[in-house]
Order: C-alpha cells, then structure tokens, then sequence
C-alpha cells in the first residue's frame, strides 16, 4: 500500500520575524500572520531555510479610515466606537487613521472637522499616524489650519498629517463664499502659508481694518515639518501637483483601475524627480472599501448589502465610475429596480475587485496587483455601513490580513 500524501503547511511569521511550520488545515494562531501559502512539507522547510533563496512577498502598510454618516443619538455612540476601533488599532498592525472633512451632507456627517476628532483620539492612542483625509483647504482660513493641527499635534506627540483637497461641491463653499471658481489656485497657496507658520514665520494678512499684519501662529508644532498629502481621484494633473508640491498621494479606485492607477503613480514619482526630491521617498496610499471575513456568505450577509446602498446614495460616485467605464448610464433617472439591477451587475463585474469586501483569499490579488503598481498603503475604509458589531467582530481577520503585508 502507496503511503498518503504528505499533509500540507504553510509557513508562518510574528510581525517580529519569527517564523514557523503550520498545518495549512488548522487555523493560524492569533499574533501569526501567513507569509508561504499551504504547499507540501519540504517546500516550506525549504522556505524556512537561511540558505534558502528568499521568499518574495510583496509589503502593503494598513490604515483605517472613517466616512460614516449616522447622526442624532446614534451618532453619540459613533463616536464611542470610533475612540474604541482607534484604540484598538493603536495596538495592532495599522499605519494611520484617516478622518475626512465634510459639509452638509448626510453621507460623511459626522465629521465636519477632522482637527477636532484627532484631539479625542490623540489621547486614546500612543503610536498610530492620525490623519486628515482630507482638509479642504479652501474652505479653511490657513491660520485656523496652523493653530488646530499644532494642538493636535502637541497631544499626539508629533503624530499628525494632513492630506489636502481643493474641494468639489459648490453647496460646501457657503463656508467660502464666492472661493468656488478659484479653489485650485487657493489650495496651493493656502498650502504655501500653513507650512510658513507651522516652521514658525510669520505671515501678513489683513487685519480687522483691512490694515496688513504679520501674525505668528500658536502653539508651536510639535513636529518641525508637516507631513501633507493631495487628495487624488482618477486626474493626472493632481498626481503632477502631488509630486511637485513634495507631498504624499490619497487616492481611490473609483476612476481608475489598478493599471491605470500605476500610469499616474509613474507621473507622480518622475514629477517629484523633476522636482529635486527623491522619487522613491513619496507615499500613496488608496482608499478601498473594507470588510473581510472567513465565510463568505458573512460578507454577503453584513456588506454587501450596505456597501450598495452606500452607492446607491451616492450617484454621483457612481455616475464618474460609469464615465470612467464609458457605460452610457443616466443614474439621476434610473428606476430604483433597474438601479438595484445595475448595482447588483456593476457589484460583480468591477466594484468587487476595487475593495477589500470578501475573503481574505480573495482580497489577496487586490492588495498584490497594488503593491505592485507602487501603492505602498491602503486606508481601510469601515464605517459604510455594516453595523458596529459587525465590524468589531471582523477586526481579528483584517488584522491577520495587516499582519501578512507588514513590512
């Protein structure tokens, strides 16, 4: 009688690098993170040998990020989850946490100010980045961005970044009135001025009389420079104003896929070269839609669902994937059952492999084909609608996931 196959393993490692041999049928023990996919036993000790060649894997830091829009009492206990996910993140795997800036909208209501949530959760936490995805320059007088992000700064001990977006409803601009038409030329030199006073110089604006005067703002930052991004969707020129203004790039994969995503990404890194910084130093980070769970029947049940509601409330999302795709849709007058159709189609052919929504095994591709197009982050997008429960209960898989990717 032949003898039976040899079982498979899999070769796992701590975030230390540690590593060891796995039986590929048990479930990896928690703090471990799979770094060699199931294969035969001499395969892996092959791996785990000093001598051996290397083991490509490509590296992806993991950040969370928030957009939700409950409000009213709900919006109380919100919050409470918010400080407690942080929290939780401060111990794990996790780079960032990102909190948008928005303005008289239901979707993303409970953060008008980014500054402020930073402060509460700059106190809860010890290690992670907190960042503003994004600050809407524009709207914002430069001070005001100087004074508040030195407060945080100071009570996260020099954690804090700011990524910046020119803005993109008009309604938003009641807060900047007539600031609509040049919001492009304002970011840039709002920018200009929020770095002069964050090192500590002063600048001259008009005073109460209309009279010039040099102000300094206060605090002092902790941190000697800010850490700034661009906030990015699929155009090609804020990639170039990225990598020529020095900064960082948050993106999303809405406009663009992987490949194209790659093409910019190019043009952002050869415009910092022009620009006399090092190409290779610049971040960019993605934006996806997160929920990962071993079942897969789970992610039907608990994101699926809310993720195309998500995008059902948000047609103008939908309507620049569509000219992006060239699918010829009028979302503004679709039918309510013809869209849920289309969602449902669009959900399977293309939104699916634009986020994190699945199982680990299946998210892997998404976070590779990144890694290898130049994505050195993705922000984990939470809140778009699974409950708070259900996302608490999924933090362990997307940790593990972290763990797999970690530098």
């Amino acid at each position: 009688m032949s003898p039976s196959p040899d079982p498979s393993y899999r070769v796992v490692a701590t975030p230390a690098g540690r590593k060891a041999l796995w039986p590929a049928a048990k479930p990896i023990p928690a703090g471990w993170a799979e770094i060699v996919s199931p294969r035969d036993r001499a395969a892996c000790l092959a791996a785990l040998d000093d001598a051996a060649p290397a083991v490509a894997k490509p590296t992806m830091g993991f950040g969370l990020m928030f957009f939700g829009g409950d409000e009213g009492d709900a919006a109380g206990e919100q919050y409470d989850f918010l400080l407690d996910v942080c929290a939780r993140a401060d111990e794990g795997p996790f780079t960032a946490i990102w909190l948008p800036e928005r303005h008289f909208s239901r979707m993303g209501s409970l953060y008008p100010n980014p500054a402020v949530l930073h402060a509460a959760v700059a106190v809860r936490t010890k290690r992670i980045r907190l960042r503003a995805g994004s600050v809407v320059l524009p709207l914002n007088h430069p001070a005001r961005v100087a004074e508040e992000w030195a407060v945080v700064d100071h009570l996260s001990h020099g954690r804090v970044e700011i990524s910046i977006a020119p803005g993109w409803n008009a309604t938003d601009f009641a807060l900047a009135p007539g600031g609509y038409a040049t919001r492009y030329d304002t970011l840039e030199r709002h920018l200009a001025t929020v770095r002069s006073l964050w090192a500590g110089r002063a600048v001259e604006f008009p005073d109460g009389n209309g009279k010039p005067v040099a102000i300094r703002t206060y605090p002092t930052p902790r941190q000697k420079t800010l850490p700034v991004w661009v906030t990015a969707a699929s155009s090609k020129t804020s990639f170039e104003t990225a990598g020529r203004l020095g900064a960082d790039v948050l993106t999303h994969l809405f406009d663009h896929d992987a490949a194209e995503l790659g093409e910019k990404i190019a043009t952002y890194r050869a415009t910092r070269a022009r620009a006399g910084l090092d190409p290779k130093t610049g971040r960019v980070a993605v934006a996806l839609h997160t929920y990962l769970a071993d079942d897969p029947a789970a992610v039907r049940a608990d994101a699926e669902g809310p993720y195309k509601a998500y995008m059902k409330t948000n047609k103008g999302l939908l309507a620049q994937f569509a000219a992006s795709r060239n699918l010829p849709i009028d979302f503004a007058t679709l039918p309510d059952a013809q869209l849920d159709g289309l969602l449902d189609l669009m959900y399977e052919k293309f939104l699916k492999k634009r986020s994190l929504l699945g199982t680990p095994a299946e998210c892997v591709e998404t976070v590779e084909s990144l890694a290898r197009v130049g994505v050195t982050e993705i922000a984990c997008l939470l809140d778009f609608g699974p409950t708070r429960a259900a996302i608490r209960s999924r933090l362990p898989t997307l940790e593990q996931f972290a763990m797999r990717f970690a530098r």
